[in-house]
């Protein structure tokens, strides 16, 4: 193998090529005309060229690899682009708009930053390009885990991209596509939450990745702690593009390219092999998954322009029966049959479809969107996975369908008041079939079926506008959402969402930024749909939507076009957050497990709050280094049933990541991530009620015993990844080559023990010989962390 592998590498290093093409458009963002002499440089470089009298470019002598171009033009703004990658094949084709300069005479040119900035959002926005995506070590080109190493993101120690936002629970986020809401991001993702342990969404088509932890545009709601933004690429109008990549984890093909003169396109598709792999080291399960997803864009001679995404998945996951074959290890056999115990045999699938239709006039545009999105979510347990009718313990089939439009005009007045107005209506439907016998409870089954159809609606609008010559900036919005669902809901007064943010300039370097505003979330489909065993929906009339309030201040310093440090204080006060009935347990204490959230009755009854500070350093990519260090200090406090305030499951105090990389010679490309991670709380469990036979042989686990709710606290987790980047150019195509080791120091993360009965010489589970109604049980540790070395492949041609 290594002989192999060095006559490959030596002769990948016989020929390569040191140049390449870059052809775009620059054009007027209000007329949508083409500029003429437009300067045109890549940035870091003093290679470049100007427009033609179509505003059209092209620059033969490019560098290989991923690069940006500045533009500037006399009266305009600079803009600098996102990440294109130039290969000897492939020429990227950028289109960049720029707008009219604002600013007096003498300062006729107003340099934008590498940094994403908005007077909507002036502080808690990071972005992402796209190589800081493609290349994050241990992020395994999944966009989900590389926002885990941007500021005020808590993860578990786990291989899962649960997101956990500043002491927020993974069900407070929101995610976009193009301006299109995709409620389903990951893989196996937990129904009433959004984590999962694969993303969905291919790297291969993203552009940039915008993170919003605070000052939310009014035209996105139903979210308390994120938006998360995801800008597709277009596909190349010129010429077809190729893309082939294998991971650690799964394979894809992504095509790009024109469709007709105005048309172009994008598409991948990728499939896993874990189950092979899984199934080959032994694992008790065996997961599979699928996924799509594509792009069209047409453009118009009425100004305007059309596009059309799609993304879609299909998750298969089954048990591994033959995993104890040829075992002797008797810890692992444990552990294998706990895991087999406890799982469900669960299958999902989704998609997102949506169209969005611009239209660019002088001083406004207008944006329609339409989508419909649709999630199947199934999942089956049997006693000791007998598959016998009489030995059911858990049949779950759910179904989410949700068909929405928003339309959205931004114009500017002629005093330079930007205003956003805009309206939303939804449709969703609804579908729940349960049948769950239940522990330790005054109800031991739970068996219903439930339709639950609902309309939406919401109004929204901004008000933007720069004063002082753009030394003080002030947006203003409002929101209403309002549903069908009961009364109080009904009446968009009873869920106004105002904020505000402010944005000072105290020299060109230093600014002071801060906002404040109300925000509300409707709780997952799974509690409103809720019913007893009578078929009554006994959460109406006692749920709300869940309120959130944040104020936020910070200080801002970028000594360098490429430099930046901030320091933000935060506060959220939460209201009417889901409160269990039978748990006697807040709801945002749940999320960050397979399976489902919010099945049970519930009161819209709970109080919490979370509160901090964040220090960040974050280095742009430029000449090759790049780096975001980022500390943030962060309690999550929910009342218990006490009403006193205990920390919540989020409640991890210590956040620091680290992420870094740098472009050495010859296309060698080096980077680290480090994380260190706070220990979560956690709570006991109830030995009294675990040990009885008739508890345990339904749940197959240990009951919680939550009148000591979160008492106990993990360890802090640490973890070092390491990628290494060797890229190869040729005439007809680039070879990246690249090898990544997750957990490169041998971590070990411990978790709550697991609670099993202990075997007899026959294998039958103990019984206690002074009461015959329980098992003897005994705990089994639960311990991970192991080195992750895996080597990738991506072929452009």
């Amino acid at each position: 193998m290594k002989t192999a592998l060095s006559v490959i590498l030596f002769i990948f290093a016989l020929s390569s090529f040191s140049q390449g093409t870059i052809k775009g458009k620059v054009i007027d963002n209000k007329t949508r005309e083409g500029l003429p002499y437009v300067n045109v440089i890549i940035v870091g470089t003093s290679i470049g060229t100007i427009t033609n009298e179509n505003g059209e470019f092209t620059i033969p002598n490019s560098p290989l690899g991923y690069v940006k171009i500045e533009i500037s033009y006399v009266g305009y703004t600079t803009v600098i682009s996102n990440d294109y990658l130039v290969t000897q094949e492939k020429t990227p084709y950028v289109v960049l708009e720029i707008s009219e300069s604002n600013a007096t005479l003498n300062e006729v040119v107003i340099k934008r930053k590498l940094f994403k900035k908005s007077l909507e959002s002036p502080l808690s926005l990071q972005s992402l390009g796209l190589e800081e995506i493609e290349k994050n070590p241990g992020g395994n080109r999944d966009v989900i885990r590389v926002i885990q190493s941007l500021p005020g993101v808590a993860s578990n120690p786990s291989f899962r991209n649960d997101i956990i936002i500043r002491g927020g629970s993974p069900s407070e986020n929101k995610f976009y596509i193009d301006g299109i809401e995709v409620p389903v991001i990951n893989h196996f993702q937990t129904q009433g939450a959004t984590g999962g342990p694969v993303g969905i969404i291919n790297v291969d088509l993203i552009r940039k990745v915008d993170f919003y932890a605070s000052a939310f545009p009014a035209s996105r709601g139903n979210t308390l702690s994120s938006i998360i933004e995801f800008t597709q690429k277009n596909g190349n109008p010129t010429a077809l593009n190729y893309r082939a990549s294998v991971g650690s984890s799964d394979a894809g093909f992504t095509v790009d390219g024109p469709i007709t003169k105005n048309t172009t396109f994008i598409a991948s598709a990728r499939q896993s092999y874990l189950q092979f792999l899984f199934k080959a080291i032994k694992l008790p399960f065996l997961p599979t998954y699928n996924d799509f997803q594509f792009k069209t864009n047409t453009t118009f001679k009425n100004n305007s322009e059309l596009s059309v995404i799609g993304l879609g998945a299909i998750d298969n996951f089954k048990l591994n029966q033959e995993v104890n074959n040829k075992v002797t290890d008797e810890e692992k056999l444990k552990r294998n049959n706990y895991i087999l115990s406890n799982i469900p045999i669960q299958k999902q699938w989704n998609y997102t479809l949506g169209v969005r239709y611009k239209t660019f006039k002088e001083n406004s545009t207008q944006q329609y969107i339409i989508s419909r999105n649709e999630w199947k979510n199934t999942a089956v347990k049997y006693y000791n996975n007998t598959n016998n009718p009489s030995d059911l313990l858990y049949n779950y089939n759910s179904k989410e369908t949700e068909t929405k439009f928003r339309f959205e005009n931004l114009s500017t007045t002629k005093n330079e008041y930007k205003i956003n107005v805009g309206f939303g209506l939804e449709q969703a439907l609804y579908h729940n079939t349960t049948f769950q016998k239940i522990a330790n409870s005054t109800t031991n089954l739970v068996n219903f079926s439930s339709t639950l159809p609902l309309f939406k609606y919401n109004l929204f609008g901004q008000l933007t506008k720069d004063y002082f010559n753009a030394k003080l900036g002030v947006s203003v919005g409002v929101r209403f959402d309002a549903n069908t669902y009961n009364t109080e809901m009904k009446n968009p007064i009873n869920q106004f969402s105002p904020r505000i943010s402010l944005s000072y300039a105290l020299t060109n370097q230093w600014r002071i930024n801060s906002t404040a505003g109300i925000y509300y979330q409707l709780p997952a489909y799974t509690i409103l749909g809720f019913r007893d065993n009578n078929n009554t929906l006994v959460n109406k009339n006692t749920t709300s939507y869940i309120q959130a309030s944040h104020l936020v201040g910070g200080l801002e310093f970028k000594p360098k076009n490429t430099l930046k440090f901030t320091l933000e204080g935060f506060y959220k006060k939460y209201k009417n957050y889901p409160f269990s009935t039978s748990k006697q347990i807040s709801l945002a204490n749940l999320g960050s497990d397979f399976g489902v959230i919010g099945n049970e009755q519930v009161t819209s009854t709970s109080i919490g709050k979370s509160y901090g500070i964040e220090l960040l350093a974050q280095k742009k990519s430029y000449k090759g280094l790049y780096g975001i260090l980022a500390y943030t200090y962060v309690f999550s406090q929910f009342k218990n049933q006490y009403n006193d305030f205990i920390p919540s499951a989020w409640d991890n105090r210590h956040l620091l990541t680290f992420t870094g990389g740098a472009k050495l010679k010859k296309n060698w490309e080096i980077g680290l991530r480090y994380r260190l991670v706070g220990g979560r709380p956690y709570t006991p469990y109830d030995m009294e009620a675990s040990s009885l036979i008739k508890n345990y042989d339904i749940t197959n686990k240990g009951i919680l015993d939550y009148s000591q709710l979160n008492t106990l606290r993990f360890k802090t987790f640490t973890q070092l990844d390491a990628r290494i980047d060797k890229t190869w150019y040729w005439k007809t195509l680039a070879l990246n080559l690249y090898f990544d080791i997750q957990n490169a120091l041998n971590s070990k993360s411990t978790e709550q023990p697991f609670l099993i009965p202990k075997k007899d010489a026959n294998g039958n589970n103990m019984v206690d010989p002074n009461d015959n109604n329980k098992y003897i049980l005994e705990q089994l540790d639960n311990t991970s962390g192991t080195v992750l070395p895996s080597i990738g492949l991506i072929v452009d041609f």
